[in-house]
């Protein structure tokens, strides 16, 4: 496969992610976020090309600094909790970016809901 077609197929499963997911290089850049995200930090958004810094606090981006750190210390660090959304009932986690030699390359934060009856039912209708 292509890169340019690996390129699309991974930009699609984001994008597809019901969940904000936004994607940050280890300059703390956000490189990319997916349409839910772009939803989710409507009042920030545009996040794309902007510091982390612009859009955090000081208290919130000491704590994304500490988990790049974290994940520069073993290629085993990958994933911190980062905070609980009581509105929408899910926690928010800072992942690793490792390529296939494991070294990181950024970093990206994403939503897990927290109980299972808070997610959508099976349905092909």
């Amino acid at each position: 496969m292509a890169e340019m077609e690996l390129y699309d197929f991974f930009k699609g499963i984001i994008d597809s992610e019901e969940g904000p997911i936004v994607l940050c290089n280890l300059d703390y850049r956000v490189i990319y976020e997916n349409p839910a995200a772009e939803n989710y930090y409507a009042p920030v958004s545009p996040l794309t090309g902007r510091l982390l810094s612009t859009v955090m606090n000081d208290e919130q981006m000491s704590k994304v600094v500490m988990s790049v750190e974290w994940f520069k210390e073993d290629k085993k660090n990958n994933k911190v909790f980062a905070l609980h959304d009581e509105k929408h009932n899910m926690d928010m986690y800072i992942l690793a970016i490792r390529n296939t030699k494991g070294e990181l390359l950024g970093f990206y934060g994403r939503r897990e809901d927290r109980t299972p009856d808070s997610g959508k039912e099976f349905d092909l209708d």
